[in-house]
Order: structure tokens, then sequence, then C-alpha cells
């Protein structure tokens, strides 16, 4: 069987929820395909570093259009072009949708290959409520999609209702991953001897109000300590919000961790602060770790995380509740191992990578007309 070619369409690919779904599929999928990704910025693509060597990929070339720039009906015929030498295009988010643009309008004169189209949330500036100009451009481009995947309700009921997207369109696939290299941490988590850990992993970026969860470790007293994985362009932000709540000595900002699954044998309570979520994947491994959760209520969190624990999950401007719920949490440690076992029962019966696998599998190789194995 010939080798099928699958283009994907990302504006930028550095370590995030969709990248890294991205490059485990991409290792998952088998041989009998060949990747190659478009990026709108070539200089932001460490996300690579997690792919198998095995597998066959390659970035677009300098000869390819570029994915990023004002609208231009040339841009897009080029960008037509490129994608006939295609078997299957995948674009992914806001940041692509150029691409999605220049498929419809030269889908059926240039005879290209059939186009599936990838939400997974938004930055600050639509956390709250979308931009009308983009739902505009989204209700002109999409129609042109074979399908739209969405790892969340919420994005199912946004497509539906912003964007005209037909349900039938509309694949709701939940975030899965690796279930096995998190599963120990609850065993490996040893007793506490001094203050409690909230942790956290994320992009320090806007979205995810990491200054939120400063200030709510703050209020919640002295004896928790609060610690970071991720970077990003909001680190001086959170810094400054550290220094200004006199936390210096009790947040540790880890930085990048390519690898964050040890981590969450070191914490007592994940924690998210974000102003805007679909389906996190850092709470899903938190989840499987054994651990419980407070977050605000964005996205499907508190659909995600066990019924015992829903009651943890508060409004985004509900900074003392949340507080509250860190502080209630820090002193019940049977309480906080009974949410973690009933959060890791939870991930494991729905968030498991092999099931989001073969979901996507399934989903490519109908488009494709050929399994993929």
């Amino acid at each position: 069987m010939d080798c099928a070619s699958i283009l994907h369409a990302h504006s930028t690919f550095e370590p995030g929820g969709k990248e890294l779904r991205t490059v485990r599929l991409i290792n998952a999928l088998g041989g009998d395909l060949h990747h190659t990704l478009l990026v709108g910025d070539p200089e932001r693509v460490s996300a690579l570093d997690a792919l198998d060597p095995a597998a066959r990929f390659e970035l677009s070339g300098s000869d390819a259009p570029a994915l990023l720039g004002r609208p231009a009906l040339a841009r897009y015929r080029a960008l037509a072009q490129y994608m006939r030498q295609f078997d299957l295009v995948l674009s992914y988010s806001w940041g692509a949708m150029d691409l999605v643009m220049a498929h419809r309008l030269f889908a059926r004169r240039l005879s290209l290959p059939l186009l599936i189209h990838h939400e997974d949330g938004f930055d600050e500036d639509e956390a709250v409520r979308r931009n009308w100009r983009r739902n505009l451009y989204r209700w002109l481009a999409l129609p042109s999609a074979r399908a739209l995947v969405v790892p969340s309700r919420l994005l199912d009921r946004i497509a539906r209702n912003e964007w005209g997207v037909p349900a039938g369109k509309i694949r709701l696939i939940d975030n899965g991953i690796d279930l096995a290299r998190f599963a120990g941490q609850a065993a490996a988590r040893s007793p506490r001897q001094g203050p409690l850990t909230v942790g956290t992993v994320a992009g320090l970026r806007a979205v995810k109000n990491i200054r939120r969860l400063v200030r709510m470790v703050a209020l919640a007293g002295d004896d928790l300590r609060l610690t970071i994985a991720g970077e990003g362009s909001d680190r001086a932000a959170i810094e400054a919000e550290i220094a200004a709540q006199g936390m210096a000595q009790r947040v540790t900002l880890l930085g990048h961790v390519a690898d964050p699954s040890p981590l969450y044998r070191d914490f007592d309570i994940f924690a998210l602060s974000s102003d805007s979520e679909q389906a996190p994947i850092a709470l899903v491994e938190a989840m499987a770790s054994g651990l419980p959760v407070v977050s605000t209520d964005v996205g499907d969190v508190a659909a995600m995380v066990s019924e015992p624990n829903r009651r943890f999950v508060k409004p985004r401007e509900d900074l003392v509740g949340l507080s509250d719920a860190l502080r209630e949490l820090a002193g019940a440690p049977h309480l906080r191992g009974a949410l973690g076992e009933a959060n890791a029962a939870k991930a494991l019966a729905q968030f498991d990578e092999q099931t989001m696998v073969a979901n996507y599998r399934a989903l490519y190789g109908e488009a494709l007309n050929r399994p993929i194995t």
C-alpha cells in the first residue's frame, strides 16, 4: 500500500495541548503515513523534540506559502496549490483558518484533498466572548471542512451555535493520555512533613492567569507552597505578582518541563486558574496521578473531574471561594485522598490515550478512504 501524505497546519508548534497531541498521534498512527508540518512561525517548533525519530515526518520547505498574513486572494491561491500534493489536510485552531478559507475557495476548482479542522480553545482575547469578525470568518470558511474535531462539550456548543457547523460534522474526541505513566504517582507520593504543595502545569500565558493562582495560594494561608511548571510570555508579570504578595520564598517557577509526569508525585493539590480552557490535558494528568483538583469553572473542567470533586470548581471571579477550597483541602488529608482516588478512576474510565488514538485513526482513515494500521 502506498504511503498516504498528510499536511498538518499550525500557527506555532511549541509544547502545548494540541501540539503535543499531534506529536503523540503521529508517533502512534503507524508507518504508512508521511506527515508534513506547515507552521506559521518556523522558529517556534520545539514540540518536535517529542517526535519519534522513526516517524515519517518533515517540515515544509522554504518554497511553502505563508500560513499567516493579510487576507489576499493570491495567498489563498498559493495555499490551495500547496495543498494539492497531499492526500489529507489537517488544520488546527484559529492560526490555520486562512488555510481553511483557501480550501473553501478553491477545493472544487483545484480538486483539493479533504480537510479536517481541529479547534482546541481560545487565547485571552476570546476567553469570555468570541470576536465577531473571527466568528464570521469561521462561519464562511468551515463549510469546506469534512469534519470539525473538538475536545470539549463547550466547543461543540460554540461550533453549532456561533459558527453554524452542522452537528453531523462535529466530532467530539476526548483528549487522552498514557495513563500508565501517571497511575503510579499516587503510590509514590510520600507523607508530607511541613507545608503542602499546590502545583500546576501550564504555559505562562495571560489566558492561564497564573497571577490569580498566586493570589489564591497567598489568601489560603502560610502553610501552602506553590510549584509552577511552564514557560511563556507572562512570566515577568507572574514574578511581579509573586513579589507583590510576598511569596518569593513559597513559590517555585520550574520553567518548561519536557516530561511533567514525575512532578505530580510532589504535588498535594493540583490547581488551575485559567480564564479559558476546554479539556486541559494537564488536568487529566493530575487526575490520573490521584490528585484532588481546585479549578476555575471553565470549559469542561467541572464535567471532567469526579463528581465529589466538583464542589471545588469555582467561578473564576470567586477568588475567595477558590482560596477557601485550597484551605479546606489542605486541612483534610483523608478528603484529599478520597478525591484523588475518585479522579483517578474517572481518568481511567474516560481519558485513555488508546481510545483517543483509535478515534482519530478511524476518522482519518475514513477521510483517506483506507485503513490506517
